[in-house]
């Protein structure tokens, strides 16, 4: 009886030892399992197409733009006013970049009286993944040395140019 244990006065088989240990394995690997699956994350503007659709150009003005869509991501600072709302939905696995899968952009263009002028959607495919090179940056003009930027500039200060030179 050297695999048979005694317990609560009966003899308790090593099969069911056995069983326990193998659901006991199971379910760790069902653990690690769930915790490799993707991640997703919703990022921005909440893209419901209803409402994307309802704002019409000619109909509609900032406020009630505002009161169906809510407030932009983002709005144009410079020429026509613009207003954009971005959604992004990206999805993830542990310890990898995330990866967008979902992307929408939707442009509403407003004229001079704050009325809706054009809505323009895009998607995914105008996305531009950029490649930044962190070691250098280009610039215009000379390269220059860390001595030429040092004593450069020594006798130049205070220099008015030559005869005729001022008001």
């Amino acid at each position: 009886m050297g695999d048979n244990r005694l317990a609560n006065g009966g003899l308790l088989k090593s099969s069911s030892m056995s069983t326990t240990a193998k659901a006991a394995v199971l379910g760790c690997v069902f653990v690690a399992l769930g915790a490799c699956s993707s991640i997703r994350e919703s990022r921005g503007f909440v893209n419901d197409p209803v409402l994307t659709r309802s704002v019409q150009p000619g109909i509609d003005n900032r406020r009630s733009v505002e009161g169906t869509l809510g407030r932009p991501t983002f709005e144009s600072q410079y020429g026509e006013p613009v207003w954009y709302y971005i959604a992004s939905t990206t999805g993830r696995r542990p310890f990898v970049r995330p990866r967008i899968d979902n992307h929408a952009v939707l442009a509403v263009r407003f004229d001079a009286q704050g009325n809706v002028s054009s809505v323009d959607r895009s998607g995914i495919d105008q996305v531009v993944y950029l490649q930044p090179d962190g070691d250098i940056t280009p610039t215009l003009g000379r390269e220059r040395s860390f001595l030429e930027d040092l004593f450069g500039n020594i006798g130049q200060v205070g220099t008015g140019g030559g005869p005729g030179a001022g008001p």
